[in-house]
């Protein structure tokens, strides 16, 4: 596994001399991550390596999981529609037993350290034991809060209000607060299996374990099988680009443990497409990290067709492999792509089939795109920015008011 010092290849001896800074100003600190899965999405993937390299820099980082049975996840899957504006009637015994369940967690939880970082609605309600356990705590929400369900948002504010701050991922997202707000965009880890450079045997091997042809064109969605990624209307656009094109199409992805709709939105896409053996549809367990790399490297375009999005990192890691990515103009994504200079951007099925066509038929172009996404993401949304935000984000709650001497 890469160690801090690996990164100073990528990001400059400069830059990695002041990540090393901050963290000797946090040395010996704990920081205590929450979250709902060890395994499936962003956040999970993020703090896998989040957690190791801020011990690296001298953070005493630990990470522990919150537990709930189907009827929780149920509902927190209710509250994660509804924050992204989709229709949701939540009762007042589901609030309830969101709370229970957050209490239950927090009896059996050491919640000491000197900063609580929790992630996303699921934990949220674990800050009731703020006054006992001390330490600062922050909470971070990391999915588009730009036009939640009211009724849903009022109930998750009266909690995020007894934090000493929250973090958004993008201006849009951030929302009207009693208390402090941060803005950090979430990151990919330029050295993860996910990321690495890969040679062109092992490209060709990932493909040819799942029959995929190299010598024809392919368009990929990496994403979890979710209906706000919309992957029955990536299937629906790949089908319109089919008439006129030569193709093949790939899903990738999982599911995640704190989300029950992942097999019936499995079956649908399934349904969806049946009959064309071009179309590649691959649930991947965890640990397909290289799969998923080489997927992407082997790609013509690639496509986030989202139709919510928090960040999308699938994106970053796209534009990371110099990839052109055609994608939603939702959430997170146009700090991520600059239309037409570092990717497209789309908003309908036929937007998105148009983009396909031209790029495959533009191939310089489509080149160009993914050098310039490449060098956007470089500069902008790498694991070490992103712990340097965190860093900065922990002294100014230790440093209220005090001027920090870097």
């Amino acid at each position: 596994m890469p160690t801090i010092n690996d990164y100073g290849a990528v990001i400059g001896a400069q830059a990695l001399e002041e990540l090393l800074l901050l963290g000797g100003k946090l040395a010996g600190k704990s920081v205590l991550n929450i979250n709902s899965t060890a395994v499936g999405g962003g956040v999970a993937e993020i703090l896998t390596r989040m957690v190791p390299l801020l011990r690296e820099v001298g953070v005493n980082a630990k990470w522990d999981v919150i537990k709930g049975d189907e009827h929780f996840f149920a509902i927190t899957k209710s509250i994660h529609n509804a924050l992204h504006g989709v229709p949701a009637a939540i009762s007042d015994a589901e609030f309830d037993y969101f709370v229970e369940t957050n209490r239950r967690n927090a009896a059996e939880m050491d919640l000491h350290a000197d900063f609580v970082f929790v992630h996303d609605p699921q934990p949220v309600a674990l800050v009731e034991q703020r006054q006992k356990c001390g330490g600062h705590w922050l909470w971070r929400g990391h999915v588009d809060f730009s036009r939640p369900d009211l009724r849903t948002w009022n109930f998750l504010r009266h909690y995020v209000e007894l934090y000493d701050g929250a973090v958004f991922s993008a201006p849009s997202f951030a929302r009207e607060l009693a208390i402090k707000q941060l803005l950090i965009a979430p990151s990919i880890d330029p050295l993860s299996d996910k990321n690495k450079e890969l040679s062109q045997p092992e490209i060709d091997a990932v493909l040819e374990r799942f029959a995929i042809d190299p010598s024809r064109r392919i368009i990929t969605q990496i994403s979890r099988f979710d209906y706000l990624k919309d992957p029955v209307g990536v299937i629906k656009a790949y089908k319109m680009v089919k008439r006129y094109t030569d193709a093949q199409l790939v899903l990738a992805g999982g599911g995640a443990t704190d989300d029950p709709e992942g097999p019936k939105v499995m079956a649908e896409v399934a349904a969806e497409a049946a009959q064309d053996k071009d179309i590649f549809v691959l649930f991947l367990p965890p640990a397909s990290d290289l799969e998923i790399n080489a997927l992407q490297r082997a790609s013509t375009v690639i496509l986030q067709k989202s139709l919510k999005e928090g960040f999308g990192l699938t994106v970053s890691e796209a534009l990371w492999k110099g990839k052109p990515v055609i994608a939603s103009a939702v959430g997170g994504i146009p700090l991520q792509v600059a239309h037409k200079f570092s990717g497209i951007l789309t908003r309908t099925v036929e937007g998105t089939a148009y983009w396909i066509k031209q790029l495959i038929h533009e191939p310089e172009y489509a080149r160009k795109l993914g050098v310039n996404g490449r060098e956007h993401i470089k500069n902008n949304f790498l694991i070490t920015r992103h712990i340097k935000d965190y860093l900065l984000a922990f002294l100014s709650l230790e440093h209220k008011g005090d001027i920090v001497h870097l």
